[in-house]
């Protein structure tokens, strides 16, 4: 690698980036995102061809996950608010009038625009934007005649060919009950994505409980199975994001059943009770 391509990949891996930011994040009230939450129950939004492969993406990630990961669950996760003190307990009626805005496939979608049918329903890319974005950022590495890369968006990483002079990346695992900590580390060698979910950061407690911030579509709470954190190496960080905060949801043994039934992807859960792995993630763990 020579400066010209590294510094031409930083300038395009930062300029894809902040476009990617300013059109999707629900953060910025100039967003498409934004835009398509405001106008809920009013009016159609028009889009592009690239908006329209995001929510392509949508379909998948719904699909894939049995809706257990849907874009439309902004409203539940807007009760279960960990950043807003005074914590305030969302009552269940809250809960369940906050459910019935949700639904992915009650989207209406035409070529060139999309519709939120219902005021109060909303989209949030924040399930997989951030993996989506680290793939890309790959590309781009690649596109820029970088051989070996690693992309780190914390939590979420992709691994291009391996770094000089060594034989993998390698990645640590931070301990779930000793955050920023190390409890291990995988290699990673190739071309693939691993991420982790765990709410051993985001949380809060009421009452002496502790309620983290991944919540559950189905049951319109907070994610309590014991489950403290999932990792998933994955063929792309996307796959390994969404695999991971499925199987955080489904928790011990059910998540790592569920990563079973794909092709090359590898978990290792842990929970309240123990650890949990497929059969494939010891190739990757380093000893």
């Amino acid at each position: 690698m020579d400066d010209t391509a590294a510094a031409r990949f930083e300038r395009r891996a930062v300029g894809w980036v902040q476009a990617f930011e300013a059109k999707y994040s629900r953060f910025r009230d100039d967003s498409l995102i934004s835009r398509i939450n405001a106008a809920a129950g009013v009016d159609w939004v028009p889009i592009d061809a690239d908006a329209e492969q995001i929510f392509l993406l949508c379909d998948t990630v719904c699909r894939l996950t049995q809706g257990i990961m849907d874009p439309t669950t902004l409203p539940l996760m807007r009760l279960w608010n960990w950043k807003q003190p005074p914590v305030a307990m969302p009552s269940p009626a809250a809960i369940a009038a906050a459910q019935t805005k949700i639904g992915w496939a009650r989207v209406k979608r035409e070529p060139g625009r999309i519709f939120l049918p219902e005021a109060g329903m909303c989209l949030d890319l924040g399930g997989f934007g951030k993996e989506y974005a680290v793939d890309q950022v790959a590309g781009i590495a690649r596109d820029c005649g970088l051989a070996a890369a690693l992309v780190d968006f914390g939590h979420d990483l992709r691994a291009m060919g391996v770094p000089p002079g060594r034989p993998a990346w390698h990645v640590g695992l931070e301990d779930p009950r000793n955050p920023g900590k190390s409890s291990g580390s995988v290699a990673l060698y190739g071309d693939r994505g691993i991420a982790s979910s765990g709410d051993y950061i985001r949380h809060f407690k009421h009452d002496g409980r502790r309620y983290g911030h991944i919540v559950d579509p189905r049951s319109g709470y907070p994610v309590a199975n014991g489950c403290e954190q999932s990792t998933v190496v994955s063929g792309t960080c996307l796959q390994a994001g969404v695999l991971s905060t499925t199987a955080f949801i489904l928790g011990i043994p059910a998540g790592i059943n569920y990563v079973q039934n794909f092709p090359q992807c590898e978990a290792l859960l842990i929970g309240s009770q123990g650890r949990a792995q497929t059969r494939g993630f010891f190739q990757y763990v380093v000893t």
